[in-house]
């Protein structure tokens, strides 16, 4: 086993890999470069299915400035992720050395979203301080916006969203199509962020969507605008906990 140095905390590993590598070079997401927001995993995707995992963990050394405890866990037999116990400080600087294979990115502002549904509203923190708050409307009865830490997988400045894709026919009671603008998608089972002039009125009031959180166009723009690869959102006081196996669940891990 890899010798760590004393006072690393646990899950990191500062010195440089030697040996021989157990896998061969691995792709990581993110990409070597990337600045991302502070719920970011890392993700190690291996060529080929890896038969043991305690030996391909013992090869990949993650280690940040500054330095944060972390845990690895296998999101299948070629994938292997690694979070910080806590969100990465903001402005963190990461590198992994997977058997070899390097790479790095950063964090950058802690920029986090928490959506209570006690009381219909977001809150939006940057680096400790609350930049903005909106009225939100998420999931009513029958589509409750599951509690949990999400956070943002990719952004579009327009969508439309079909309710067929999840086997609920447009026609039908609870169907729809229609086109949102600055959709931010949170999870992997269809969950955006995104503006919902139909909605402004019950927003800061009532949930009446269909799993998604509802913003006015304004403050969907200001969030689209703002939110980017990594930012965390966390739901709160609502019902049920998001950790479907959708390769977005890693702070239910």
């Amino acid at each position: 086993a890899a010798v760590v140095p004393a006072g690393t905390p646990p899950g990191q590993n500062p010195t440089p890999f030697t040996g021989q590598p157990p896998f061969l070079p691995p792709s990581f997401n993110p990409v070597n470069g990337s600045m991302v927001g502070v719920a970011k995993p890392i993700i190690v995707n291996f060529q080929r299915p890896i038969a043991n995992r305690p030996m391909a963990e013992q090869a990949i050394h993650v280690s940040s400035t500054p330095p944060v405890p972390g845990k690895f866990y296998w999101m299948s037999d070629s994938q292997v992720r690694w979070r910080p116990t806590d969100f990465w400080p903001a402005n963190t600087s990461v590198t992994i050395d997977a058997a070899g294979t390097k790479s790095s990115f950063r964090t950058g502002d802690a920029l986090v979203a928490t959506i209570d549904d006690k009381t219909h509203q977001m809150q939006v923190m940057r680096n400790g301080k609350l930049e903005r708050t909106f009225p939100v409307s998420l999931g009513k009865k029958g589509y409750e916006t599951p509690n949990g830490t999400y956070y943002v997988l990719e952004r579009f400045a327009d969508l439309v969203m079909d309710s067929s894709t999840y086997g609920v026919p447009v026609d039908s009671a609870e169907g729809y199509k229609l086109k949102v603008l600055d959709a931010v998608r949170i999870s992997n089972t269809g969950i955006f962020v995104h503006g919902a002039p139909w909605s402004v009125a019950d927003q800061g009031k009532r949930n009446v969507s269909h799993g998604c959180p509802n913003l006015s166009p304004a403050d969907a723009q200001w969030f689209y605008d703002n939110f980017g690869s990594g930012d965390p959102v966390v739901v709160k006081n609502s019902v049920g906990l998001y950790n479907q196996n959708d390769g977005a669940q890693d702070w239910q891990i």
